[in-house]
């Protein structure tokens, strides 16, 4: 699911991002992990905030490198990120560009054994 997460922030910045460039960092905050994916690209009306995580939500009129989407990855998000008790927001300015900020509570391991190590030139575990 965090792949996810990632993924879909970072595949928006690159779409909306024509000139500049995108930032992705992680960072501890207390008992929270950070991680944010900023950009410098064509940003985000201020009226079109408050609705840009629900389903089949789409800015009108926004460029884009493509035309491409159905207005369900940043609700896909939210709801990812609140099934593991975190948060999102969203800060953005036309012209400027945008900052997804996602909250996450650390979590514990689902195990208690250590995965597989992989030794160069063997196999991958499977």
């Amino acid at each position: 699911m965090w792949e996810k997460v990632v993924l879909n922030l970072v595949a928006n910045a690159v779409k909306y991002t024509f000139v500049g460039r995108i930032t992705v960092s992680l960072r501890p905050d207390g008992d929270q992990v950070v991680l944010r994916v900023s950009d410098t690209g064509v940003g985000i009306p201020a009226g079109e905030l408050p609705a840009l995580f629900e389903r089949f939500h789409r800015v009108p009129d926004s460029p884009a490198r493509s035309r491409e989407g159905t207005g369900l990855g940043l609700a896909m998000v939210r709801e990812l990120v609140g099934l593991h008790g975190g948060t999102v927001a969203a800060e953005s300015e036309p012209g400027t560009g945008s900052t997804f900020t996602v909250r996450l509570p650390f979590g514990e391991p689902d195990t208690d054994t250590a995965p597989p190590r992989h030794r160069p030139g063997s196999a991958r575990p499977r």
